[in-house]
């Protein structure tokens, strides 16, 4: 791939100038009421003066969301160069975008955005003739907030079923569709959640959701999830259940029918690790539904089925995971036999061409390999360097497949995979203006408080001096088994460009060296995370890398309870910090939606007197106090109902209460927006664009 150059022009823009002094906050916050509200957990009392703000619906909770939107926006409006920065990301975010193409019937379908399209369109093409207009996402709404979150065909292509997102909301819709005429076919289905829609030949298809909630639909508990079956032209209220429900409840509960058309395979778990696994044979009329796997221990799935066998990726004896095949006739446990096993990095599993691919983190970057079905390593793929590779998926016929590779430095870029030869070829290369030649990404390992060396990687522009003046922007997350990798991205690049370094560390409770790495930060554990996060901040501080004047943390979901926590426990620490729809009130995070499924990560107050004291000592808003805290601002969104806003409004009315010095303690509550997903790009924009303002104005640097 050639380099990317930039005129002169784009050279100059964006260099910081250290300004005379750090700003400070002269406004004045919204009173918050505070009530004397008290829960008792094994003896003792836990004030919660803000509960009332957990209330969605109410007149008082829209009104304290309006007063505080309108200091933040004050606030921001002020920084001079706010519109530099907005300017310089619309500039760099207006290039033409593509996903990686898929095959359905006769036609390839890929997704393109334009550069500035607030949702990314869905085209088709067959053969060379010139790509259509499939689907557009940005005709949903006039303001780009609902969202395409999904589609499935039918095996011959014919009928299609897409989900819609309304304001970033976790509720979908489903829309029906001939594919050829691309018009609608039957009743919508209405929420749904949490959900794939997988079809029966072309008669219907399976989905999974819960019963509406009677109170608010944002934040009442979801908890018995029923997998059902739709027939097309038949009412949603005459679905069958097939799996859940009262007779056996589970929290979580996926079905999906295999590419060869005969089991239907469903997953069932009551928190975020650990399934069941049951299949049905649907070649039998009436057959039972069997199970594979019972118990939430492991976690399992199918990755492929043919010829009567089921090839199930699994991390039961492999905590790294392997792939195993079984007789589906005789599908437990005691049958399988190992077809790629366990290694020393996390693996992944995908399928294309009858072929396997398997997908390693080795030291958070990508490496993968292609495996015929009884297990012989065929090729490894050549990746252009130290990076994220994805995709590697298709049917069983086919003689290729695609996957996007990215780095740090590395615009997202598709490649064409021939399966024969093992060889790869680029398809598409992104157009962002962006010279990869001018920026340095490398992999450091530094000791955490236990001894534990943790990777961190981290993005700079070439000529960087170790003088302890440059920002950084540390983001991390640290939870739920989840693998931060490198990607590239634009609004970094903001910051990269302007002399900052992005530092990205792979904390415990993620799933880096697999389920040692994930469960090293659960429950009685989850200090480890904080403390990775600290001895991250600390060793970029002793290498003079930047100091803490200039050091800022990122992290959203899991990631905002990340930098709430270390906030509240150094707040000497950092100096600007960005907790995002986070997890703050660690004390009734599982009253909400399907938050009770996060308990394996975190256990829950009710667990036992230790586990309570333990989420007590951390949990963001019960842990602020008197004292000078780093500039703050905390992001939420009005319809989110992962994470529900109450957590970030709590945490951020306590900060504000708790602030004795001039750092600004702020939050922003994005409207008809949810917990990320879907958000229109202009919403995007407008709130990196802040973000990158408040950093620099609170490190005292201007932006040119």
């Amino acid at each position: 791939m050639k380099a990317i150059t930039l005129c002169s022009s784009f050279l100059m823009i964006g260099i910081m100038a250290q300004a005379q002094k750090q700003a400070t906050f002269t406004g004045k916050y919204p009173d918050t009421r505070k009530t004397d509200h008290a829960d008792e957990y094994f003896g003792t009392k836990v004030s919660d003066p803000y509960r009332w703000l957990e209330d969605d619906r109410s007149e008082e909770t829209k009104d304290w969301v309006v007063k505080q939107n309108k200091v933040t926006n004050e606030y921001i409006a002020q920084i001079p160069f706010r519109n530099a920065i907005k300017k310089r990301l619309t500039e760099l975010w207006n290039y033409e975008k593509y996903s990686a193409p898929f095959k359905e019937g006769a036609y390839t379908y890929f997704y393109k955005n334009d550069g500035l399209q607030n949702q990314s369109v869905l085209y088709r093409q067959k053969g060379k003739e010139t790509p259509e207009v499939f689907l557009d996402p940005n005709s949903f709404s006039s303001d780009g907030t609902s969202s395409l979150q999904g589609i499935d065909f039918t095996k011959d292509g014919s009928l299609a079923a897409y989900q819609i997102s309304e304001g970033g909301s976790d509720w979908r819709k489903v829309i029906v569709i001939d594919a050829k005429t691309k018009q609608k076919v039957g009743d919508t289905l209405f929420d749904v959640k949490f959900s794939g829609t997988s079809w029966l030949h072309n008669d219907g298809f399976y989905y999974s959701s819960y019963d509406k909630p009677k109170g608010s639909q944002l934040s009442e508990k979801t908890q018995i999830h029923k997998l059902y079956y739709h027939k097309l032209g038949t009412p949603q209220s005459s679905d069958q259940l097939i799996f859940g429900g009262e007779a056996t409840p589970r929290r979580y509960i996926g079905g999906g029918v295999t590419e060869d058309g005969r089991f239907l395979v469903i997953t069932a778990a009551n928190a975020t690790y650990g399934n069941e696994l049951y299949i049905q044979d649907l070649s039998k009329k009436n057959a039972p539904i069997v199970p594979v796997v019972t118990g939430f221990d492991n976690e399992q799935n199918v990755a492929y089925s043919e010829n009567g066998k089921l090839y199930i990726e699994t991390n039961q004896d492999a905590p790294n995971r392997k792939l195993v095949v079984v007789d589906a006739a005789t599908p437990t446990k005691e049958h399988w036999k190992t077809v790629i096993p366990e290694a020393k990095f996390p693996l992944s599993i995908s399928t294309c061409g009858r072929k396997f691919f398997a997908q390693y983190i080795e030291d958070a970057v990508s490496k993968v390999y292609q495996y015929s079905l009884d297990g012989k390593k065929e090729h490894a793929i050549a990746l252009p360097g130290l990076g994220t590779a994805g995709g590697f998926g298709g049917k069983m016929e086919e003689r290729e497949t695609y996957y996007t590779y990215t780095s740090y430095v590395y615009p997202s870029t598709i490649f064409r995979y021939d399966i024969n030869t093992g060889k790869s070829e680029i398809y598409k290369v992104a157009g962002v203006k962006f010279d990869p030649k001018l920026y340095e990404s490398k992999q450091l390992f530094y000791t955490s408080k236990d001894g534990e060396k943790i990777p961190m990687i981290i993005t700079y522009k070439k000529g960087m001096k170790l003088n302890g003046k440059n920002p950084v922007m540390l983001y991390g997350y640290g939870g739920f088994n989840i693998s931060l990798t490198p990607s590239f991205s634009v609004s970094n690049l903001v910051f990269i460009e302007s002399g900052g370094i992005y530092a990205v560390a792979n904390l415990r409770g993620g799933g880096e060296y697999g389920d040692k790495w994930h469960n090293g930060g659960i429950k009685m554990k989850k200090q480890n995370v904080f403390n990775d996060f600290i001895a991250a901040g600390e060793y970029l501080i002793k290498e003079q890398y930047t100091s803490k004047d200039y050091l800022a943390i990122s992290g959203g979901s899991n990631g905002g309870l990340l930098v709430g926590a270390c906030e509240t426990q150094r707040p000497d620490l950092f100096r600007v910090c960005f907790p995002a729809v986070g997890v703050l009130d660690m004390l009734r995070y599982n009253k909400f939606t399907a938050g009770a499924g996060w308990s394996y990560d975190y256990g829950t107050a009710e667990d036992s007197k230790e586990m309570f004291d333990y989420l007590y000592k951390y949990s963001p808003v019960h842990n602020t106090k008197q004292q000078c805290y780093p500039a703050t601002m905390v992001t939420t969104g009005d319809h989110d109902d992962r994470v529900v806003p109450a957590h970030s409004f709590k945490f951020a009315a306590s900060l504000q209460a708790a602030q004795n010095c001039a750092n600004p303690v702020l939050i922003s509550i994005e409207t008809k927006a949810g917990h990320g997903a879907g958000k229109p790009t202009d919403m995007v924009i407008s709130e990196q664009a802040d973000k990158w303002s408040f950093l620099f104005w609170n490190m005292g640097l201007s932006y040119k």
